[in-house]
């Protein structure tokens, strides 16, 4: 039942014929650290990775719903794609693996940094051309912990969502724009959504046209074109073009953790700041995001002091 009303979930599309397309990548390619980013949670209901190693996605494309499989073959990448999204998929496949990046121009500065990168040759930036996909859910993480917004992200997508074209039946597609502007206030609260991020997606789903075109944008005025919206700033706006446009120089301010990572991966010292943060990426313009990845991928991290920050219950407020 759903406000009163019975619903019949809607039947999985069948799976057709896979299209194909065969990719040899002109440089190191490591599959997991280069699409890992995208995936909201170990139960995203639109990522998955296989015990072979291959990665399955479910988008909703602007030609429609598809589904995508990237694995490795010997030598190339083998994608399959299913749905009417499928063909868009295949094309932009280059540019989801990096294609449209370059790390040639990127010099180390710090010497964890060199390290990082010289272990980590096959690390690209993805593009997935995609803005509300990757907005959607940075707006549900916003100043909540990264479990709250994951639980949330994976209820609206089982509930609303569809299921994805193609064999995998664990896989679902977002909702459509007004698929998300129509969702009721109390199913918000049921994921454990507040009002405040509730109605900035739903902003963001009734200006979807409009925000998708910064897909096509550097990276000033794809981040002005975000934050128009009310709700969506600094920290959003970021969070999304990493991964909606590949911009290696989004670099992500306003974070409760990131800022301290950098700061003690660089000095060895606590309680860095946003400030201390831009100070210490300052030798990286134009790939400040690039260096936070590698920074991450170094694994050094504080040490942890303080107790997790507890989950709150929206649906008990």
């Amino acid at each position: 039942m759903r406000g009163g009303r019975l619903v019949v979930p809607a039947a999985r599309p069948a799976a057709g014929t896979a299209r194909e397309r065969r990719w040899v990548p002109p440089f190191p390619l490591n599959l997991g650290v280069t699409l890992g980013p995208l995936r909201r949670g170990p139960g995203d209901p639109a990522f998955r990775v296989e015990a072979d190693g291959s990665v399955w996605r479910a988008s909703r494309t602007p030609v429609g719903p598809g589904t995508l499989r990237i694995a490795r073959g010997s030598s190339e990448i083998v994608a399959e794609a299913w749905g009417p999204g499928g063909p868009w998929l295949l094309d932009a496949l280059p540019a989801l693996l990096g294609a449209e990046d370059d790390p040639s121009v990127f010099t180390p500065r710090h010497r964890l940094v060199h390290e990082a990168h010289r272990r980590n040759p096959g690390l690209r930036l993805a593009r997935t051309g995609l803005v509300l996909e990757s907005l959607i859910p940075s707006i549900l993480e916003q100043k909540v912990t990264s479990d709250e917004a994951y639980r949330a992200w994976r209820l609206l997508l089982r509930r609303f969502g569809e299921p994805a074209p193609g064999p995998n039946d664990r896989l679902c597609v977002m909702p459509d724009p007004r698929g998300w502007a129509m969702i009721p206030s109390w199913e918000w609260h049921r994921a454990g959504v507040d009002a405040k991020r509730s109605a900035t997606v739903v902003r963001a789903a009734r200006a979807a046209r409009r925000l998708e075109e910064a897909a096509a944008m550097e990276l000033p005025a794809a981040s002005a074109r975000l934050q128009a919206i009310p709700g969506i700033g600094p920290w959003t706006a970021a969070e999304t073009l990493q991964r909606s446009n590949g911009c290696p120089d989004a670099i992500t301010v306003g974070d409760l953790h990131l800022p301290r990572i950098v700061g003690y991966a660089l000095t060895g010292r606590r309680g860095a700041d946003d400030a201390t943060m831009l100070e210490l990426l300052g030798p990286y313009p134009g790939q400040r995001h690039r260096a936070a990845r590698l920074v991450l991928l170094s694994g050094r991290v504080p040490p942890r002091r303080a107790p997790r920050y507890s989950v709150r219950d929206f649906r008990d407020i």
